[in-house]
This record gives C-alpha cells, structure tokens and sequence, in this order.
C-alpha cells in the first residue's frame, strides 16, 4: 500500500497519518518532522531548508525529492504526510515508483475552511521535547502551558503566527491544490471532511483504506 494524504496546513494530517498508519502497519512518512529533525540537528539540509520554513515557503523540490527517494528504496507500504506538495514533486514521485514497478494506491484529501485552519494553528502549541501537540481552545493540556507528558513548558512554532499561517495557505492554494486535479484525473482522489472529530474523521479515512484493492 502506497497512499498519500493532503489537505492544508491545519488539516489534521499528521495526526490522522500517525493513527492510519499504526491501524494499516504502515510506514507514516512525515517530510514535515523529517525537515524539522534536520534543522534542530544543523545537518546540511536542515540549514538549506530552514529560510524556506520559517518563511513558510515550500522547501524546493530537489532536497524533497531527494530525501523521499532514500526513505521508500526500502519500503513499499508507505502513507506520504506533507509530500508531494506540488505537481513536479508527484511527478518525481511516479517516475521513482515506476522504476520499481509501483504507484500510488490512494490520495486522501482532508477539506478544512481557511477560517478554521487559521484557528486551529494560530492556537497551537508543542512540547520542544515529545513533539505533542495542543490547541486552543479544542485540546487543552491538563495544566495550562505545561506538557502532560514531560511536564515542561509548551513552544509555539514560528510558522504558527497569523501572519505566516496566511501566508502558507496562499502558497498552499497556488502550488498544492493542483494536485488533486492531478490525482483526480488518475481517479486515485478521496475528499474527506477534515471539520468533525478526530475520531469521524479517521473512521471515514480508514473505510475508504479498506476498500483499496492493492498487489
């Protein structure tokens, strides 16, 4: 199984990649915490990535690419979160899939509102040292400021500002909404609606992974 989830910043996909994957046993592939890692570890492409993410810009296609290539050379039951972000990336993707005789099974396409991404991120919070994420005022931790886990004080990342938040979904608009003309012209694209709970919204998401003949 090869499948990919999109839908804007804000959209509940790593949360709902994280459970797909755990429910399908597959591989939960997060070019977004990969990104991350590497600039909290200074590696080389973590200083190139970092202008492009603090800006809220995409990160170019060929330090994506090259990354995803390495990740699914010893793989095949992989759900894509954050990748491909644009029509070269999915295009990239195919020609490396179909050098090894495989393609994607299925496209999830999470639909949130403008407004309600703008509310959902503009309240985010995350702990610096688990990587858990809280919301104002939907998910609240249990002391206010303080991850329930470690105990420590929760961060907010510098792309959750409004500022940049409005920024992102105008990039996300101009170069990742054409992807689902893109998969839907290959009859791969799945809507869901990403606004109900957590909960409906994996139960919808799991009912169509159930339904994806695949081999």
């Amino acid at each position: 199984m090869l499948a990919i989830i999109l839908g804007p910043p804000g959209s509940g996909k790593g949360t709902q990649a994280a459970k797909l994957a755990e429910k399908k046993g597959l591989v939960h592939l997060s070019t977004g915490d990969i990104l991350r890692n590497a600039v909290k570890n200074e590696t080389e492409l973590g200083l190139k990535a970092k202008s492009y993410m603090d800006a809220g810009d995409l990160v170019p296609d060929d330090l994506i690419l090259g990354i995803i290539k390495e990740r699914i050379e010893s793989n095949n039951n992989v759900l894509f979160d954050g990748f491909p972000r644009t029509v070269p990336q999915a295009e990239g993707l195919d020609l490396m899939l179909a050098e090894t005789g495989s393609g994607i099974n299925v496209v999830l396409d999470l639909d949130v509102s403008d407004q309600e991404v703008i509310n959902r991120l503009s309240g985010r919070y995350f702990c610096s040292s688990c990587q858990a994420t809280y919301n104002y005022p939907n998910k609240l931790p249990k002391r206010e400021g303080v991850c329930d886990k470690c105990g420590i004080a929760l961060s907010k990342r510098k792309d959750d500002t409004e500022e940049v938040v409005k920024n992102r979904l105008n990039v996300y608009k101009e170069l990742t909404q054409p992807l689902q003309d893109y998969y839907k012209k290959q009859g791969l694209l799945k809507t869901v609606n990403g606004e109900g709970n957590i909960e409906a919204v994996f139960n919808d998401l799991v009912s169509i992974l159930d339904s994806i003949k695949t081999g």
